[in-house]
């Protein structure tokens, strides 16, 4: 197939490019740069020139392929509510262009806000109740397409990693850079889910080749990673001290994010597993951690 993918030359997204060049796949990835064109061209992907803001330009680029990936998401969150604006927009944009056709449409979103009963994992099933607040609604903004006859599909992404980033870890490790210390909220024992980049690009391949319409995939390896198990880790590899923090004091310290600091963001893939053959084998959270080179700055530009 030819796939159009938004958020090609990112983190998760540039891995997704590999996997589908390697699989057999032709890859058109949107670039905003000169900088980013040049490494899809070296990926051996053809490229697309703009911006998510762009309808036209992603309607284009919709056009030109059999299926799109959505992974383009701006993580300025200087600016939050203005990048989940026009994330909404990209999508509703894209599935102007694929209703009514045969074409295959996948969407990126989180684990945030799934409803699940205390303490048991969020599935494929759990959704997004109406009334959560987080505003970023790109789960939302696709399920509102299958009336339109657009043939669309969500990738719930987890934590995903290599040595160089880690999801919201790489901001756990920052913010412990610049305060001298990492912390945990409470006894540590909120869990958070996580996959390898390498595993979560080969999800989307696989939702690709056996694509449901509606369907809901987990990219989740490990279901529970404890947060004082990562706190802890980035202290060592930072030399810096580890300690608790309240729930009151998780605001001040971790800024936007201090929410989701306390909070469990588990789910199971157990569905995505069975249905896809999609069998993780990449290294755990805590084992990329431990060889994560600290003395790099993962948002240096």
């Amino acid at each position: 197939m030819r796939v159009f993918i938004t958020g090609a030359t990112g983190f998760v997204g540039s891995h997704v490019v590999k996997e589908l060049i390697a699989g057999g796949h032709h890859v058109l990835g949107l670039a905003r740069s000169d900088a980013g064109a040049k490494s899809l061209a070296a990926a051996g992907a053809d490229v697309h020139r703009g911006v998510l803001e762009d309808a036209n330009c992603l309607k284009s680029g919709a056009a030109a392929a059999d299926a799109v990936i959505h992974l383009g998401f701006d993580h300025d969150l200087a600016d939050f509510l203005k990048h989940c604006e026009i994330d909404k927009l990209a999508i509703e944009a894209i599935g102007s262009m694929l209703s009514g056709s045969d074409k295959s449409f996948i969407v990126t979103t989180g684990l945030a806000g799934l409803a699940a009963a205390p303490g048991q994992l969020a599935t494929e099933e759990s959704s997004i109740p109406p009334s959560f607040p987080i505003p970023r609604v790109s789960e939302q903004t696709a399920l509102s397409l299958l009336p339109k006859s657009v043939r669309v599909s969500i990738v719930r992404l987890s934590q995903i990693h290599d040595t160089t980033k880690q999801g919201l870890v790489t901001f756990a490790i920052a913010t412990a850079r610049e305060k001298g210390v990492s912390v945990y909220v409470g006894d540590g024992t909120n869990r958070w889910a996580a996959a390898h980049v390498n595993d979560a690009a080969r999800l989307y391949r696989l939702a690709l080749e056996k694509f449901e319409t509606g369907a809901k995939w987990h990219a989740v390896a490990e279901d529970s990673v404890r947060m004082r198990d990562i706190a802890e880790v980035v202290g060592k590899g930072l030399k810096l001290p580890v300690q608790s923090i309240s729930a009151d004091e998780a605001q001040a310290y971790f800024g936007w994010w201090g929410g989701f600091a306390g909070s469990d963001l588990t789910a199971s893939s157990a569905i995505t597993r069975k249905k896809l053959g999609w069998n993780p084998t990449g290294p755990g959270l805590i084992a990329d951690l431990e060889k994560t080179d600290y003395a790099k700055d993962p948002f240096a530009r």
